[in-house]
């Protein structure tokens, strides 16, 4: 098997000692970084499709970005001497007054896995620090997440702040959690909506790909 195949495979088992060996070997041999790169972003593409499709759950997802991270950790070095830029920015975090976490982390990782570099934020985070953050670190995406009803409505705040001042076409907005739809994200003025973090990965990728 083809070492690309290997370490897209150790990804997609979650198998972080060989994916830390693989990585290093293809290191060693001289491989071009991005190669390397694209072989674990492969690997946790197949995850992504997995998860959307059912086959897999949360903790096979969690155990596939750990090793992932493990790997990334090796070459992000290396990308860095290299000049290799990311494909682009997010922010992300859970809407002021929501504390849940776990569908924010999952797409945490299914952005990093597509190659972003992201800006997390973490939970309650109010509205101005969601323009603040996106606005110092010039990112192009804003992930907003919550998971409860009485939350959600923050989404709409964020939105509007990003409005009251004046950047609010500076970034796109994209929108997800237990208790959002299509229609709720619409009427909001969000950008986008993700019903699950690969279709996020996916949305997000798809953007990238057209700037």
């Amino acid at each position: 098997m083809e070492w690309s195949n290997q370490l897209s495979q150790a990804v997609q088992g979650g198998n972080a000692p060989d994916v830390k060996a693989f990585v290093q070997e293809a290191i060693d041999r001289g491989e071009d970084i991005n190669a390397i790169l694209d072989a674990m972003l492969a690997g946790m593409t197949v995850v992504g499709q997995k998860f959307k499709k059912n086959e897999i759950f949360v903790p096979e997802v969690l155990i596939a970005a750990r090793a992932l991270n493990g790997g990334l950790d090796m070459v992000k070095p290396l990308l860095m001497e290299s000049g290799v830029k990311p494909k682009g920015k997010a922010v992300i975090g859970t809407v002021e007054g929501d504390l849940h976490d776990i569908g924010k982390n999952l797409v945490k990782m299914m952005l990093v896995g597509a190659g972003l570099d992201i800006i997390d934020l973490g939970v309650d985070v109010p509205p101005e620090r969601f323009v603040d953050e996106a606005l110092a670190h010039d990112v192009d995406v804003v992930c907003v997440s919550a998971l409860l009803t009485t939350t959600m409505d923050k989404m709409r705040d964020v939105v509007s702040t990003f409005e009251a001042r004046g950047v609010r076409d500076r970034v796109k907005i994209m929108v997800g959690g237990a208790p959002v739809n299509a229609s709720f994200a619409e009427k909001i003025g969000a950008d986008y909506y993700a019903p699950d973090a690969a279709s996020a990965a996916e949305i997000v990728t798809a953007l990238f790909a057209k700037t």
